[in-house]
């Protein structure tokens, strides 16, 4: 036999062995097999969700039908009167209003100064480590912490926006910020405007995956900076938007440290957002059941917005 005819038949005898390999494996491993491995690689993940999730959404979803305190000791059923008061009491009205307004700021934000620092910095701008810094970094750090640093700044007298203002000479710009309910909204409002790192970071990277012909057509074809995002990459990044606005407006209704530790809601409540009624409501009032009833109804309307999102994202798509 020659070394030729050797070669062939250890490589035929040699495929054989590689078809039939396959064909055994298959016959002796069960096709559930994959699946255990699957559910004993999440089982921690999934007994935490359990444990943590689904427990307190039960507890909550029984405590909001009580009159209890925080000792949950002599607890009264009161049925659907908890939510009943919820949907009368004006204050979380407001309460709610607030949390979409400072929502829908933040997107027109993140939609309008987020998009042009993200293209700015996707295009290689000068300073751009300065911008990175300075908008990326609240993101960055426990926003509790910032916006601590933030609410003391405010301070009317020792403030250091209020001091800014006047070595420079323009003292009459100083306002009572925690005072007075427009100077409120205003200071909220300069804060958000630095919390929109996240969307700038949505945007750089999906502005990353456009095609560079079409930017250097266009660019060929006389367009202008201004036009060329206005015109091609702001449409063509429409899907980033949508996550951009549902992150931000959901953001909104997670933004308890954002208010509590910058305005704490003042003055009078003027700026309490959902987060901080309902931690007064547990803390100030004592009235667990009253709060968890809040808490269920913000819930179901964070819920909405998702699922709203979620059909609006796949006719995008």
């Amino acid at each position: 036999m020659t070394t030729t005819e050797t070669s062939t038949l250890v490589t035929r005898a040699g495929g054989r062995r590689q078809r039939r390999s396959p064909a055994r494996g298959t016959r002796g491993r069960s096709p559930l097999r994959g699946g255990w491995y699957a559910v004993l690689f999440l089982a921690p993940l999934l007994l935490f969700y359990g444990v943590y999730f689904l427990y307190s959404f039960g507890i909550l979803g029984v405590v909001s039908t009580e009159r209890v305190g925080l000792t949950f000791r002599n607890a009264v059923d009161v049925g659907m009167q908890n939510f009943v008061l919820v949907l009368q009491d004006p204050t979380f009205h407001h309460s709610l209003i607030n949390t979409i307004a400072f929502g829908l700021f933040g997107v027109l934000a993140a939609l309008t100064l987020g998009f042009i620092l993200a293209m700015m910095l996707a295009s290689g701008v000068r300073m751009r480590r300065l911008f990175y810094t300075v908008f990326l970094l609240p993101s960055l750090i426990p926003m509790s912490l910032f916006a601590t640093v933030f609410g003391r700044m405010l301070e009317t007298r020792d403030g250091a926006i209020n001091d800014g203002l006047r070595n420079i000479g323009l003292g009459f710009l100083a306002q009572d910020w925690l005072g007075d309910p427009a100077a409120a909204y205003v200071a909220i409002g300069i804060l958000l405007t630095f919390t929109i790192g996240l969307p700038i970071m949505y945007y750089t990277t999906d502005v990353a995956q456009v095609n560079a012909s079409i930017v250097e057509s266009a660019t060929l074809d006389g367009a202008s900076v201004w036009q060329i995002y206005r015109i091609m990459l702001f449409p063509l990044l429409r899907t980033t938007h949508i996550t951009v606005i549902l992150s931000v407006i959901l953001g909104s209704f997670r933004a308890f440290d954002i208010i509590f530790f910058s305005t704490g809601g003042q003055p009078g409540g003027r700026t309490d957002i959902t987060g901080t009624y309902i931690y007064k409501a547990t803390l100030g009032l004592d009235r667990v059941g009253y709060a968890a009833a809040a808490s269920i109804i913000v819930l179901v309307i964070a819920l909405i917005i998702s699922v709203v999102q979620i059909i609006v994202r796949r006719k995008a798509l």
